[in-house]
């Protein structure tokens, strides 16, 4: 099947790329694709006037981060198409056509996976390691394994983009991404892509910092997509908390000492765990609901 690159619009979020923009550029037009999108976060380089140079459309994002750029750029988006790719060419442009194809069979988004044994030795064992505790995490909160939900190199049909309900400005939009195509219940294929070690200007992401930032997130988008793990968890702390307490004022009391203000703490703590963990099943249910529902209205618009 040949890929209609000229209905294809990749899109660049850059900051401070200037070594890497122009050779990133030119290679996707050497492959055919010519609509090229670069949104700059404010480079304080030639990141900006090395992509006009190489034939880029480019536009100022108004905001700060990359999940900013991204939101912004999809309102300039008509092309049936998008593939994302970060601008500092760790991806490889010729993986576009790969990521393209799915979405040519009836995919909705194609993600692409860097986490494969041949890309390990760009990874710090930090890092690698990291990837793969968020994908658990993504996994048991989300209910869906992706593979690799931080990958910069994506690929959307513009019905798929235009579903998502983007918010995160920062690094944390590779999670939402992730995390509306279980919302939207998304069609996502998964492909193998080659991944190099960043050259020319130093990494914007700190392991340990955006780690916990990313996991955050995770945690927090799941009430969307699992709110029985989400507030399951929360009920869960009232319970242990309270049943904590309670062995406390149990071992006390066999021993003649009566704590009445603990107790009713135990008691509160117990009852407010409960009710929020039964709060979290009524809301699991009606989100099954609502998937069978748009499930069907889907069903109904292939159908016509």
């Amino acid at each position: 099947m040949e890929v209609p690159r000229e209905q294809v619009c990749v899109l660049i979020p850059t900051l401070n790329e200037e070594p890497t923009i122009g050779p990133l550029i030119k290679k996707f037009h050497d492959r055919g694709y010519s609509d090229i999108f670069v949104i700059d976060g404010n480079s304080i380089d030639n990141t900006r006037d090395i992509a006009l140079k190489y034939g880029a459309r480019v536009l100022v994002q108004k905001g700060k981060g990359k999940g900013a750029a991204f939101i912004q750029a999809i309102s300039q988006i008509s092309s049936p198409y998008l593939l994302l790719i970060d601008g500092d060419y760790t991806y490889d442009p010729a993986d576009a056509d790969n990521l393209i194809l799915p979405l040519l069979s009836g995919y909705d988004q194609a993600l692409g996976n860097r986490l494969i044994p041949s890309n390990h030795c760009s990874f710090s064992r930090l890092n690698l390691f990291g990837n793969k505790v968020l994908n658990w995490l993504f996994k048991i909160s989300h209910g869906r394994y992706l593979y690799d939900i931080l990958t910069g190199y994506r690929a959307f049909t513009l019905a798929a983009l235009q579903r998502m309900r983007l918010y995160e400005e920062g690094f944390g939009i590779e999670t939402e991404i992730s995390s509306e195509s279980v919302r939207n219940d998304d069609k996502v294929a998964f492909v193998p892509v080659s991944y190099g070690i960043r050259i020319g200007s130093d990494t914007k992401l700190d392991p340990f910092h955006d780690g916990i930032k990313i996991g955050r997130t995770i945690y927090r988008l799941a009430k969307m997509n699992n709110p029985m793990f989400y507030f399951g968890i929360i009920g869960l702390i009232f319970l242990l908390s309270g049943g904590i307490i309670g062995i406390y004022i149990v071992i006390d009391w066999l021993k003649n000492i009566d704590h009445i203000p603990l107790t009713i703490l135990s008691v509160t703590l117990i009852i407010v765990g409960i009710q929020i963990i039964m709060f979290g099943i009524q809301a699991d249910l009606q989100l099954a609901n609502q998937r069978e529902f748009l499930h069907e209205i889907q069903k109904l618009r292939r159908d016509k």
